[in-house]
């Protein structure tokens, strides 16, 4: 019976890490217990929490830059977009605009910016990195512009309750809730629709994709829409936690949201790729960098824990494709 149990326990766990999602999930839960050793304050639920709420701007960019990626692309310029949802919706707001359309026409800015991008790329026949590459200045400099390079003061607190308080009385915030029911919709959106699956066709083969019929122009300006949208969130939820539209916000923010996406198993080479698995690979580096602060390391070496999980994160790969065929 112990032995029957044992290898039913190990065949359990030779699945879970035959999949991307359950390695990952494997994984956060190792960095929880080796921190959790380490200062027992981490597992505290406040700081689990914590975990979960730096998770949030970095996740919805993770996900938004997904559907680019599995479209063989990149976005660079998801990180300026995020910055001009910020200054636009604080343009708006202190206007005295409606909370709830300003967050509409926030979401609309990151659509039209986004798909912007997919023109580029799908019209012009522009390499993905060097149009997003562009958009990126150009995005950033617009977010400049608009506000003088000065940050906007005076974010209504309405505005902030919506996107950044607490749920029921509770200690989670409710931008945990909404980064988990855009992980949801996205994931929809690719692995049950129709859009979803020509996404992954162009991405996976581009010319195949045109051969049968599939709209590839439309197919990217969606997918770099999307990307845009994603940007566009996260922008305004960092506007809520902070109450002040920076202009120079999302600098670098591209580099998170591509490791999170790379660590949750999505291929450059396009293809492949989902929205869970780019939302779990957010929480594990939040998990790791407020490890890493729990245990009172420097914060430069944040960047090479960071740096070493991604090229890990590269070299799974082979480690699954191993553990698949030994469970066929």
């Amino acid at each position: 019976m112990k032995n029957v149990l044992k290898k039913f326990t190990w065949n359990n766990i030779k699945q879970a890490m035959a999949s991307r999602e359950g390695l990952l999930i494997i994984s956060i839960f190792i960095i929880v217990g080796v921190f959790t050793i380490i200062d027992s304050v981490y597992i505290m639920p406040r700081n689990i929490v914590n975990i979960l709420e730096q998770s949030v701007v970095n996740g919805f960019l993770a996900v938004g830059i997904t559907f680019a990626i599995v479209l063989a692309g990149i976005d660079l310029s998801i990180g300026s977009i995020y910055a001009l949802s910020i200054v636009f919706v604080s343009k708006f707001l202190v206007g005295g605009m409606n909370p709830f359309l300003a967050i509409g026409l926030g979401i609309l800015v990151g659509a039209i910016f986004g798909g912007f991008n997919g023109v580029l790329i799908s019209k012009l026949k522009l390499q993905p990195f060097i149009a997003t590459l562009g958009t990126m200045s150009i995005y950033r400099g617009i977010a400049y512009i608009v506000t003088n390079g000065n940050p906007v003061l005076g974010i209504p607190t309405e505005y902030r309750q919506i996107l950044n308080s607490n749920t029921f009385g509770s200690i989670v915030p409710v931008s945990i809730f909404l980064l988990i029911a855009f992980v949801i919709f996205t994931q929809i959106v690719l692995k049950k629709t129709r859009p979803g699956t020509y996404i992954y066709s162009v991405g996976g083969n581009e010319e195949s994709a045109f051969l049968s019929g599939i709209k590839i122009d439309r197919i990217k300006i969606l997918g770099y829409a999307i990307s845009g949208i994603g940007g566009a969130i996260a922008g305004m939820i960092l506007l809520a936690q902070l109450g002040t539209g920076e202009p120079i916000a999302g600098s670098g923010a591209e580099l998170n949201a591509i490791a999170a996406t790379a660590i949750g198993g999505t291929s450059l080479a396009g293809g492949k790729g989902s929205p869970i698995a780019a939302f779990l690979g957010a929480i594990l580096l939040s998990a790791l960098k407020v490890g890493l602060i729990v245990a009172m390391v420097p914060t430069f070496w944040q960047y090479v824990a960071t740096g070493a999980i991604i090229i890990v994160a590269a070299s799974v790969e082979i480690i699954q494709k191993r553990l698949k065929s030994s469970t066929t």
